[in-house]
């Protein structure tokens, strides 16, 4: 009998040991035959972010669930002891399941008839969440079976991230993240006390306790949590009563939306991301949102804009505004101007006078003639069709003046301008076979706010402009505009400017950063641009209609120059970027002299009619550009001989021999003369040929005078008649295109001796002009009665 005990008790063992490896294979053949419901991957909403983390916009899932990723170690420690002191205080000992807390749940349950507290632990939850079940018996025996397979296959710290990111919280709001967002505004890192307490015990009656919906409950539930904190000994009494007296506030349940078409693009180049940090300063983007939707309240329907604020430093994006307003029908808000191609209006006019500047063919004061003028059969005009005559470059340039640009682009050559931006990174846009051309200037190209706000930087940047970086991840990605001297030159003319409305020379600037800022406006008013560069920033601004519809009478400076202004008074700044930056190496201040644009110390006073303070590149000062008509006696330094006793100019030929002396004058442009006091005039005429001279081919330009009406007439209207006084005109004298300018404003255009008839309705005083495209020109003035 003593042997077969030993022998029975081998069996059992043995038996024991087959079942246990059965039950093992069994649980083994299950677990693979049904395995538990893990997410193939994590299948979060997208969610792009400020630099700081704070979301922008969420995209919901392919069911519409709003879910953000969660991350154990951002979550706030108030939370977790929130949640696991009211879920599972047991929830890092169990293995999936707590046998006591289901026992004193199932007692509870037999004793009041009713369920008093569950039983079910994180890990159950979490089971739950993944694939619900019936309230049944074998609903629950299925969820506690799949809470031990969980705990099978994932650490305590991966459960917990499942419950994070998938515990529900009312409506579609999954996942602590989104429901902080949602309800409270802030990230759950965040979280006070009563607002941990209050997202803890959400998901138990998610639908019942929605602050939203019902405050009083959710107060309610979340002071009784309170409470159950201070009696497990998790936090204070004194803690808790600071807590209870946050009110829970009844928020509208609503996604964050700021940079929306920002967040669509970036999310559209990488739809699988979860989580897309952004360069975006939320503070600042939600500021300007809110101040581009109260600018454009008063504008014309279906005006949209676009908004980008750059750092010069590192070229990230701090605010992207793609429409004024995302998802406005009317406004076409769901298309994305700071992408979108437009027409660039004068702003590429800085770029063209850099380039200039580096190739050594102006300084800043250097002589540009303002007069219509014939390009290769191209006439530009200027916006309002006035003429200011002889300007300066820099002049030119602040004042945005056609007839330069086009002139200095016609030296400089349209296709390696255009080629130089596109090294730059400024990828212009013509119709497809089309080659640069003199009107790209003006706008005749296509152009992104993103690339012109890129290129602006380089007067900022000394000279480097640079691709826009929306990512904190995306590459610094930067090249060689122009000079650091011909960009500070740039810079100085722009920043010299002064702010409609203002004077430089009283207005105190010291509170306000120096910016270097353009205007631009497109053909037919389609396009309003405004771009500035200070210190730290670099803002453009683009008004129109996305469809591509005019703007009658809203342009640059009235539409998007104002909000460019406002935009830069509130960005960041320091009391440095008041101040103007000393020039680069290279870069020197030197007085010249008009006509000849030299140096005023390298020519004789008597030639020096005007003297202007220019900042020259490298030493170069570039005499005025000659003229372009071969015919015409181009501008510049003249040098003669005359009589001694009569001062009569001789030429090589003449009758007799005269004592004769040296003499020198210095010409103006031919086109300029219209402009010029008789002073300038008379110091740069030859005197007369002496009588007994050939004549050497250096006479006046021609003479031209005006038929139609005569110099000093007083006009009176037919009487009885309604219309007003109407002449015809007509120059005499001229062989080419004559340019009728009235009051300085481009009146018509005619050829050689062709009339052409204006009608004059208003009373007042008018001064008329026709200028040849030889130079010649003639002026009357009359007075129209009333």
């Amino acid at each position: 009998m003593g042997a077969q005990r030993p022998a029975r008790r081998r069996r059992a063992l043995a038996w024991l040991r087959w079942g246990t490896v059965a039950a093992l294979v069994s649980l083994l053949a299950l677990d693979l035959l049904f395995p538990p419901p893990l997410p193939a991957a994590r299948d979060t909403s997208s969610v792009v972010v400020a630099h700081d983390g704070t979301p922008l916009r969420a995209f919901a899932d392919a069911e519409g669930v709003w879910r953000h990723p969660a991350d154990l170690d951002a979550v706030s420690p108030l939370y977790l002891e929130a949640l696991l002191t009211y879920e599972d205080r047991w929830f890092h000992r169990h293995p999936g399941i707590n046998p006591m807390a289901l026992a004193r749940a199932g007692w509870q349950w037999l004793r009041a008839g009713r369920i008093v507290s569950g039983g079910s632990t994180l890990t159950m939850q979490v089971a739950r969440i993944l694939e619900p079940h019936s309230r049944t018996p074998w609903g629950k025996a299925r969820q506690m079976l799949r809470a031990l397979q969980l705990e099978a296959h994932l650490s305590k710290r991966a459960i917990l991230t499942l419950y994070l990111e998938r515990a529900p919280f009312g409506g579609t709001i999954e996942g602590v993240e989104a429901a902080s967002w949602a309800y409270l505004g802030k990230p759950a890192s965040r979280l006070s006390r009563a607002e941990a307490a209050l997202l803890a015990v959400l998901p138990q009656a998610p639908s019942r306790l929605r602050p939203d919906r019902h405050p009083q409950r959710a107060r309610a539930a979340r002071d009784k949590l309170l409470e159950r904190m201070v009696a497990q000994g998790a936090w204070s009494r004194a803690e808790v009563e600071d807590a209870r007296i946050e009110p829970v506030v009844s928020r509208a349940l609503r996604q964050p939306m700021h940079a929306a078409l920002l967040a669509q693009r970036l999310r559209s180049a990488d739809p699988a991301a979860e989580r897309i940090e952004s360069t975006i300063d939320a503070g600042l983007q939600r500021m300007l949102e809110a101040r581009v939707a109260g600018y454009f309240a008063g504008l014309p329907e279906r005006t949209s804009a676009a908004l980008l604020v750059i750092d010069n430093a590192t070229l990230q994006a701090r605010a992207y505004i793609g429409a004024a307003e995302f998802g406005d029908r009317a406004r076409l808000g769901h298309v994305d101007m700071v992408q979108a191609v437009r027409s660039p209006g004068s702003t590429l006019k800085p770029f063209l006078y850099g380039m200039a500047l580096d190739d050594g063919l102006i300084h800043s004061a250097s002589l540009m003639v303002d007069a219509p003028q014939s390009f290769h059969g191209y006439r530009p005009g200027n916006f309002g069709m006035a003429y200011s005559g002889p300007v300066s470059a820099a002049e030119a340039l602040r004042r945005s003046l056609n007839v330069p640009a086009v002139d200095l682009l016609d030296r400089v050559g349209p296709g390696r301008f255009a080629a130089r931006l596109d090294h730059a990174g400024i990828r212009l846009r013509f119709p497809r076979g089309a080659a640069p051309g003199l009107p790209l200037i003006l706008g005749g190209t296509g152009a992104t706010l993103e690339d012109l706000v890129g290129a602006h930087a380089a007067l900022a940047r000394g000279g480097r402009a640079g691709r826009v970086r929306l990512t904190a991840d995306a590459p610094l990605l930067e090249r060689r505009l122009m000079s650091p001297g011909a960009a500070w030159i740039v810079s100085e003319a722009l920043a010299s400017n002064p702010r409609p409305g203002e004077r430089a020379d009283t207005f105190d600037q010291r509170d306000r950063p120096r910016v270097a800022w353009k205007t631009g406006t497109s053909y037919g008013f389609r396009d309003a641009w405004a771009l500035g560069a200070t210190r730290r920033h670099t803002v453009g601004v683009w008004v129109g209609r996305p469809d591509g519809t005019p703007l009658p009478g809203q342009y640059g400076a009235i539409t998007a120059l104002p909000l460019l202004f406002e935009v830069i008074d509130s960005l960041p700044r320091a009391r440095a970027d008041a101040i103007r930056i000393p020039p680069p190496d290279g870069v020197e201040e030197r007085e010249i002299c008009w006509p000849l644009g030299l140096a005023a110390a390298d020519q004789p006073a008597s030639l020096c009619r005007r003297r202007l303070d220019a900042w020259v590149l490298d030493g170069a000062i570039p005499p005025t550009f000659a003229e372009r008509d071969a015919r015409l006696w181009s501008a510049g330094r003249v040098r003669y001989r005359v009589d001694a006793g009569t001062g009569r100019r001789l030429s090589s030929q003449c009758a007799r021999s005269h004592e004769s002396r040296e003499a020198e004058i210095a010409r103006w442009p031919a086109l300029l003369s219209p402009w010029l006091p008789a002073a300038d005039r008379a110091a740069a005429r030859l005197p007369l040929l002496a009588e007994d001279c050939a004549d050497d081919g250096r006479a006046a330009l021609g003479e031209l005078r005006i038929e139609g009406v005569q110099d000093g007439a007083r006009l009176a209207r037919p009487p009885g008649s309604p219309r007003g006084v109407r002449l015809s005109l007509r120059a005499l004298g001229a062989q080419g295109g004559v340019q009728w300018l009235l009051d300085g404003r481009w009146l018509a255009e005619t050829t050689g001796a062709r009339p052409f008839i204006h009608q004059f309705d208003q009373p007042g005083a008018y001064t008329l002009t026709a200028l040849a495209d030889s130079g010649a020109w003639a002026r009357v003035e009359f007075r129209v009665l009333r």
